[in-house]
């Protein structure tokens, strides 16, 4: 399948984990794809895996929460791969400190990784997009940001982007642009590696409130961010496409417990 060739793409926190696997995905279906990640290193690995197999990618050290340098990576990306037909805005943090223990600096870390960093980076993709008349922006978001999970900064920050995704939506869709958010729930990355280091069935204990009984994998998330982003959605934008293995679809823990 060659849904994305001749288009250039974009994918922010690509180093591993979600962002490594859409950047891998993007490139296997024609795009030639800028693998951006803070750890410029990491970025690079990813890359040269994918040409690898024979497709298009480099590897750019990118600070989604500094201006100058993403308008840099863009520009970047537009000299040498050509012009930015799909971003996905994937780069996050998350600090699981208690609200009551948690400084601003960490506040402000999440909230500007998380929804200042897609900002930036739509804002320095979408003229160009306005001039072509075309576009798909793909923001991560998450369970987090439509119901109380914990991660409070992380949270109010991913909410934040479902308003954001939507603003972009309705102000740009005249120009042919698209912007959608995917919400996933609990997927297993190299994020978990290090709690479940500390405990090895921390992810089976997960499973019981999911009602396809197992947590996601980078793939599940992959293939609808490529769907979104893909042609085939060429008529949807400013949604919230939830993948959460039926996460937020009711608790069936909870009903069994009260008899339900």
């Amino acid at each position: 399948m060659d849904r994305f060739r001749g288009q250039v793409a974009i994918v922010t926190g690509s180093g591993s984990g979600i962002g490594e696997a859409i950047a891998t995905r993007l490139a296997s279906e024609g795009a030639a794809v800028c693998v951006a990640d803070l750890n410029g290193e990491a970025a690079e690995r990813v890359a040269r895996q994918i040409r690898a197999k024979g497709h298009v990618a480099q590897g750019r050290t990118m600070n989604v929460t500094d201006r100058s340098a993403v308008h840099a990576a863009v520009e970047w990306t537009t000299a040498h791969l050509g012009p930015i037909d799909v971003l996905v805005n994937n780069a996050a943090v998350a600090n699981a400190v208690p609200m009551d223990q948690l400084s601003e600096e960490d506040w402000d870390r999440d909230v500007s990784v998380v929804l200042k960093g897609a900002f930036l980076c739509a804002q320095a993709v979408l003229p160009e997009m306005v001039q072509r008349r075309r576009g798909a922006l793909v923001n991560l978001g998450s369970v987090n940001g439509l119901q109380y999970f914990g991660h409070d900064a992380y949270s109010a920050a991913k909410a934040g982007l479902v308003s954001l995704t939507r603003s972009i939506a309705v102000r740009y869709g005249r120009y042919g642009i698209r912007a959608n958010l995917l919400a996933p729930g609990t997927v297993r990355t190299p994020a978990w590696d290090e709690l479940v280091a500390r405990d090895a069935e921390l992810l089976d204990r997960l499973t019981r409130w999911y009602p396809l009984g197992r947590v996601g994998t980078v793939d599940d998330i992959a293939a609808a961010a490529t769907f979104l982003a893909s042609d085939e959605a060429s008529w949807v934008t400013g949604t919230v496409l939830v993948v959460d293995g039926g996460l937020l679809a009711g608790n069936a823990v909870m009903a069994d417990e009260i008899g339900g």
